[in-house]
């Protein structure tokens, strides 16, 4: 075989493989697609909520304080700026539901280009030590998913090599670099009804801020709920339904699991992450335990090897918020589910959140005129 016999194959691939990638650039790395995304979707919704927090950056002053974690963040802006006046902070939320470190790096990466633009950033976790649980938070391939539009060709190497096993990096690697890869379910629902999907996605553009600034929880409990951990059962009021008891069943009641340090670090890495970013920065770092769960595990369940919360604590610029700043909460009757605040758990986590995060900054942070609704 001569030598123009294999290069031409050989160019024919690279020249196709450069054609694929500039139409996936082209269509998927501009705002346009993106833009048209499926609000359910989970990178439509982080897309909202990203797009949502831009929007109110615009008209709010300097003393900002945002937040970010996963749903069980729950909390009400509206009536933590209640307290505004006391306070001197206005509160924002971009937090996402199943979300952790890893996304919260990539949402505040675009939210905060500058890293100067809050007074001070709030990290909500379960706990500041570090629990190997039975299920992995780092291979959560979900992540790609929520963060895709936010990821640069930079990214990908990077990205990828955060997944544990060989086949989540591929994955990841590959959907950093073709974003249609991910995207192609979408897209197919997007050709499908694409008049509905674009109606859909201006009434959530108009209405998210209203419906999430304005959202008020479930009242239902679980209040009546009883653990007996010596004999690893529960009891329950015939009030407490059966997606309730599961919650209990699989947030609760779970055997402790082998303690690898996986977890701490996962958590060194991306917060590590966060916290550079906001090194230098007047913008503080916050850290603050949400209450535990209606009954907290016993904490002799498991004996936790490290502390990585406590030990980034120590570096300038993050202040870390009394873990039983919260316990009050720590009722049946406050909790819709074994995670979840209910409406006036919520509607309690949110002053004392406002009032906790005001007393921190009060030593460190001088506030300035402004932020105002």
């Amino acid at each position: 075989m001569t030598l123009g016999a294999v290069r031409r194959p050989v160019l024919a691939s690279v020249a196709a493989l450069a054609l694929l990638f500039g139409a996936d650039a082209l269509l998927f790395r501009t705002p346009l697609y993106p833009s048209y995304l499926e609000p359910d979707s989970s990178t439509g919704l982080f897309e909202l909520i990203l797009a949502k927090e831009r929007r109110a950056q615009e008209r709010l002053g300097d003393n900002v304080v945002v937040t970010l974690g996963d749903s069980r963040l729950a909390y009400y802006p509206r009536v933590a700026n209640e307290l505004t006046s006391e306070t001197g902070y206005v509160f924002r939320n971009a937090g996402v539901a199943g979300s952790d470190p890893r996304l919260w790096y990539y949402m505040l990466r675009d939210l905060d280009p500058t890293a100067r633009r809050y007074r001070a950033i709030v990290l909500a976790v379960s706990d500041y030590d570090d629990e190997d649980v039975p299920w992995d938070f780092t291979d959560g391939i979900r992540d790609l998913h929520y963060a895709v539009a936010r990821l640069r060709l930079s990214d990908a190497f990077d990205f990828a090599s955060s997944f544990p096993r060989p086949a989540l990096q591929w994955e990841a690697f590959r959907g950093a670099l073709l974003k249609g890869t991910v995207y192609q379910a979408d897209m197919e629902a997007f050709l499908a009804h694409p008049l509905k999907r674009i109606d859909y996605v201006h009434l959530c553009r108009q209405g998210y801020e209203g419906w999430t600034y304005g959202f008020q929880e479930s009242p239902r409990s679980l209040e009546g709920l009883r653990i007996d951990w010596s004999r690893w059962s529960f009891t329950a009021p015939p009030s407490v339904d059966a997606g309730q008891r599961l919650s209990v069943e699989l947030s609760l009641m779970y055997r402790p699991a082998p303690q690898t340090g996986v977890f701490a670090a996962f958590r060194r890495q991306w917060f590590g992450r966060i916290l550079e970013r906001y090194r230098g920065s007047p913008t503080r770092i916050v850290f603050v335990r949400l209450p535990r769960g209606p009954i907290p595990r016993p904490q002799n369940l498991v004996r936790k090897r490290s502390a990585s919360v406590r030990e980034l604590a120590g570096r300038p610029g993050v202040v870390l918020a009394d873990e039983h700043a919260f316990d009050v909460l720590e009722r049946p009757e406050l909790f819709k589910d074994a995670q979840h605040l209910n409406h006036e758990g919520c509607s309690r986590l949110s002053a004392m959140l406002a009032r906790e995060v005001s007393r921190l900054l009060a030593g460190v942070v001088e506030k300035r005129p402004g932020g105002s609704l």
